[in-house]
């Protein structure tokens, strides 16, 4: 069809050089896939270079612990997905002697791959004729044909879905994916595309009915829950603190954090005290941040506080503050460590 010829055509012309562009093979592509959900290249480019350093195989990565792979992913967010990763790379290393399904449909399988990643693998690595649909493709399609199916409806994914694998280049699933992709991310972006130089903007629709910023439609998501967050930053008088792994299903799910406190609502010191047990041994309590650190995530925005309790016993096993840097942490106590600055107490 004309649209994919289109597509190629820029594609060839206004592709950024990226490794991963350079490469077929399966581990290289699976890695910066994952890394790249819901991550722009900006931020995920120096995570792949740094993962791909490190663990140059898929035999390297099974065989790191997963606190070393979550202290690598460190910053990068949504911490299941680096959790699935290595899960799969076990998977792939020690179950499939190393050999990444080969196909869509096996592909797929795979703990945390799902339409899009399992497309983007067989395509690129094995020239299935694939479609993908992420972000960039519905934004794409929708303004280019004028379709106005919510994109995060279950009608609209199937629409969508339909409508970009019946365009794909049989012949050259790859590059057509990739231009797609690659066109929406440059070319039609999500604010003040660049119509003026679109090789599609004489047939677009929403081009010609000036409806670009209507276009893609989606529902609206539900209100995020807001939490309160208070974590409690024991210091010692002999340099150490105290971290605790945080084991349960969710947001943080194996990562280390401060003693953590969750109340109904923002709480002032004395209250605080109230939630402490063996307050008795405290010997100061401060707030380190007089306003709330807001940390949003897709579902839930945390109202964040950090405690500063020093006493000269601690209530459970410590950990020097020389060691910090050694445990992965959530961003906003990573944030926290760096402001706070754990060495002037040394």
């Amino acid at each position: 069809m004309q649209l994919s010829k289109t597509l190629i055509s820029w594609y060839l012309v206004n592709k950024r050089e990226l490794p991963w562009r350079n490469t077929q093979n399966p581990y290289f592509i699976w890695l910066s896939e994952i890394i790249l959900q819901q991550t722009q290249i900006k931020q995920g480019l120096p995570y792949y270079e740094a993962f791909v350093s490190q663990y140059p195989t898929v035999f390297h990565l099974a065989k790191a612990p997963e606190e070393a792979v979550l202290k690598l992913w460190q910053g990068l967010g949504y911490y299941s997905r680096a959790r699935n990763l290595h899960a799969t790379a076990k998977y792939i290393a020690f179950h499939l002697n190393g050999q990444f399904p080969e196909n869509y449909k096996e592909l797929l399988k795979l703990k945390g791959v799902g339409d899009y990643t399992a497309s983007a693998i067989a395509s690129f690595c094995f020239n299935e004729v694939a479609a993908v649909l992420d972000g960039n493709v519905f934004r794409v399609l929708a303004r280019y044909y004028g379709i106005h199916t919510p994109i995060n409806s279950t009608e609209g994914k199937k629409t969508f879905k339909a409508l970009v694998s019946d365009l794909i280049d049989k012949k050259n699933p790859a590059d057509f994916n990739q231009a797609i992709m690659e066109f929406g991310a440059l070319q039609c972006t999500p604010n003040k595309p660049d119509c003026p130089t679109c090789p599609l903007a004489s047939s677009c629709y929403a081009h010609r009915k000036n409806e670009i910023n209507q276009l893609p439609v989606k529902t609206k998501a539900r209100k995020p829950a807001i939490k309160f967050f208070n974590f409690l930053v024991y210091i010692s008088d002999v340099n150490t603190t105290i971290l605790e792994k945080r084991e349960q299903k969710g947001i943080w799910q194996n990562l280390y954090q401060f003693p953590l406190i969750e109340t109904p609502k923002a709480i002032n010191k004395h209250e605080l005290l109230n939630y402490i047990a063996n307050a008795q041994d405290i010997q100061e309590v401060s707030l380190f941040n007089a306003n709330p650190i807001v940390h949003k995530l897709s579902h839930q925005h945390l109202y964040t506080k950090f405690w500063i309790i020093k006493t000269n016993k601690l209530p459970q096993p410590t950990v020097p503050f020389a060691d910090l840097e050694k445990y992965a942490v959530p961003i906003v106590i990573k944030n926290f460590m760096d402001a706070y600055n754990f060495e002037v107490e040394i």
